[in-house]
Parts: structure tokens; sequence; C-alpha cells
């Protein structure tokens, strides 16, 4: 069958004769577009690394953020279209705030990523367009051990150990294989991910890039938050000077 809308990408509601939805894969398309965010769950923590673009010199910093809180334990990572981001972070506080009320204790990041899956597979029945974006939620507790969901633009949602998304997406998991996260603690994760998300830019396309990163672990006491921009910014020199490294040991 033809990979052409050819009128059955009018409506989210409508399948194609091969049983397609083609503004479901759109939307997916805006994910795999987007600049590249992986995420690693390491033996005490877990850690969500953002590409992210600059497109203007004139902004302050941080202007778009990825990462944001869900609640105190809980952090999500947004890719995709970044208003449809941001509106799935809303969604996911304004459920934790829910929880809270009536429950009187923080919601689990299972229940968020469910119940964020879905509100996005409700927008793939034809009501309004699906969401052009996903979201990493991530969490650790001393009892649970760390946690990590993706939900994606079709309203499926999984747990994993490490995964990643965007333009790079397939050279970054490539690189993740290599790595023996089990054993690795938070503090090497950050240097990890910043490796390969340098590792795996496009250097002649991919300009004006910002690396923002986020963790929670047992360091942080369960507590999730947007990792130091110090701590960043060793990472980074020390991943270009491994890089460096591994291209003269070649």
């Amino acid at each position: 069958m033809s990979s052409i809308g050819t009128g059955y990408d009018l409506a989210a509601s409508t399948f194609s004769p091969d049983g397609r939805i083609f503004q479901v894969e759109y939307a997916q398309k805006a994910v795999d577009n987007a600049g590249t965010m992986i995420a690693i769950r390491g033996k005490n923590g877990v850690v969500m690394v953002a590409d992210k673009v600059v497109s203007s010199k004139l902004y302050s910093d941080n202007a778009n953020p990825r990462m944001f809180n869900v609640n105190d334990n809980v952090g999500v990572g947004v890719t995709g279209n970044y208003p449809d981001g941001f509106s799935l972070k809303n969604y996911s506080y304004g459920e934790a705030m829910k929880w809270l009320k009536d429950y009187r204790e923080p919601m689990p990041i299972k229940n968020i990523a469910n119940s964020v899956a879905e509100y996005v597979h409700i927008h793939t029945l034809g009501i309004s367009r699906p969401f052009g974006a996903g979201a990493f939620f991530a969490s650790w507790s001393k009892q649970g051990g760390g946690h990590l969901y993706l939900v994606e633009p079709s309203g499926l949602n999984y747990e994993y150990k490490a995964w990643a998304v965007g333009k790079h997406r397939q050279a970054a998991k490539a690189e993740i294989e290599k790595l023996k996260i089990d054993e690795l603690d938070v503090q090497q994760l950050v240097k990890e991910a910043a490796r390969i998300i340098i590792a795996v830019r496009d250097e002649n396309k991919d300009k004006n890039i910002q690396i923002e990163m986020g963790w929670v672990g047992e360091h942080t006491d369960g507590k999730y938050e947007t990792v130091p921009d110090d701590v960043v910014t060793a990472a980074e020199e020390w991943a270009a000077a491994k890089l460096d490294e591994d291209d003269m040991e070649d």
C-alpha cells in the first residue's frame, strides 16, 4: 500500500485500508525529527538528557526548558513539538496535584505515566489532532529503585532501562547498549550521557545546541532536580576530551 495518506489522513479517527492512522504517524514524526533526548537508569538513579536547539541568541538562559518536576519525586522530560510537550507537562502536574489532594501522598510514577498515556490516546480517537510530543518520566526511591517510563504520541507507555528519541535516536541507542548501565552511578551516567549526545550530533547540521539534564537518585534523596549548569559543563568537557582521545586511538 502507498505510504501517502491520500485522503485517509484527514482525521485521527480514520484508518487507512492497511490499518494505519496517518495522523498518529505524523505526530510520531514530530518526535522523531526533534532534538535527541536520552534517558538512562543506573544503579542508584536516573538521568535524562536533551539536546536542545537554541534558535536565537536573544533568548534568555533556559528560555524553553525540556525538563520539569511533576512533583517532588517525579521528573518529566518532553520532546517533539514544544507547546504540545508543555501541555503534557501541565496535565501530568495537574493529575499529581489531584492525587495528592485525594490521597494525601505523592502520586506514584506508574500512575502518572498511565494517566498521561490515556490522555494522549484520547487525542488519537478523533476529537482533535494527536499530540506531536513524547514524555519521559523518571523517579527513584530506596524501596523501589529507579523507574523510567516513556509515553509516545500514540498513547503507548512502556517502562525502560534506557531509551532514546529524536533524530539521532538509533545511533544513541547503539551507544547506550555498549554501556553496563546497571553498574554506573549517577555521576558516571551524566558523563556518559553527555558523551553520547555529543557523539551522535551531525556537526554540519546541528548548530546552536545546548545540553539540558535532569536527575533523580540516591544522591538527591529521591527528589527530582535539574542538573546544575557547572555539572553539565564539566560533563561536556569530559565528553569532548574522551571523544578526542578515542579519535586519536583510532
